[in-house]
């Protein structure tokens, strides 16, 4: 192998997340000319190319998500063996990436954020909010956190926070104005506030537990938000049935505002679950990130109470 692939790799994998040379050379902590230098070399080497340059942004060819695809669990596992061997000795330190849902940042990040931060003032975090399911590898993440255990090979997942329900609650006035429905039927007279994701650009379903299996309901739309406190203030306003994880709805500060509607169709939610490449643990600043969470069981488990 030519000495200068690892490299050269690794300059590849940095462009193809950050979308950009500047931004991969902000990231790699070099200069733009170098990262431009060695992009060239590698789809020289190769005989075609990895990107499509335009005036605004770089994408991706074919052949680049091919390369990208095929090397991104080995270039992780080397990264991690490397870094292995540099920290011996050493505090743990360096950059560590973690892709979270905005629910399970409030829940299992936020509270703690400070905390860690004051413990390893060496490590570098960096958090991406993300509404949907992505390739850590692939997209160069330490962590994911999500709903669930069923990984990709190669992939270790621990349980952070054990499931609970999506509610529905609605306000005294809309009551007073729409009347509580009693059964899934019932909706196709009311109003719904839908959520839709930021990141993953779409609408969140309703689906909702009848004798235990899902049943999707689509119902008229009173309004879109993408937040959840823009949620709860249209819920407070009376515009329509807002939904809310049992764990959020019990933080609002006006909760018993709030009046729980159908219960007894309530969906719940799978686990939630810390997951990350099994090879990854060799790195200093992994294994600090899984310490410090495992040592927070109880208190994370209590926000969900």
């Amino acid at each position: 192998m030519d000495s200068a692939l690892f490299g050269q790799l690794t300059i590849f994998h940095a462009i193809a997340a950050e979308g950009g040379v500047s931004a991969a050379a902000r990231r790699l902590g070099i200069g733009v000319p170098a990262v431009s230098k060695s992009l060239k070399a590698l789809e020289t080497a190769l005989g075609l190319p990895l990107f499509n340059r335009t005036t605004r942004r770089l994408e991706i060819t074919e052949a680049g998500q091919t390369l990208l695809a095929n090397s991104a669990e080995a270039m992780q596992s080397l990264s991690y063996a490397v870094e292995s061997v540099l920290e011996l000795g050493q505090i743990p330190s360096g950059p560590l990436r973690i892709t979270v849902a905005r629910f399970a940042y409030q829940a299992i990040l936020k509270p703690f954020l400070a905390e860690f931060c004051e413990t390893y003032p060496e490590i570098r975090l960096e958090i991406s909010v993300n509404d949907g399911t992505i390739d850590i590898i692939e997209r160069g993440f330490d962590f994911g956190v999500r709903f669930g255990d069923r990984l990709e090979e190669g992939m270790v997942a621990r349980r952070l926070m054990a499931p609970f329900r999506e509610g529905m609650y609605v306000s005294e006035s809309y009551l007073e104005r729409y009347g509580r429905p009693e059964t899934p039927q019932d909706l196709a007279r009311h109003h719904l506030i839908a959520y839709r994701y930021v990141t993953a650009n779409r609408i969140l379903p309703l689906i909702l537990n009848k004798d235990g299996e899902d049943l999707t309901v689509d119902m008229p739309v009173s309004i879109t938000v993408n937040d959840i406190q823009l949620m709860a203030d249209a819920t407070r306003q009376g515009l329509g049935i807002g939904r809310f994880f049992e764990p959020t709805h019990s933080r609002l500060p006006d909760a018993s505002r709030f009046i729980p509607i159908m219960e007894p169709y309530w969906r719940a939610y799978p686990a939630v679950y810390l997951y990350f490449p099994q090879n990854s643990q060799k790195a200093k600043r992994v294994r600090a990130f899984i310490d410090f969470l495992a040592g927070r069981q109880n208190r994370i488990e209590a926000w969900r109470n």
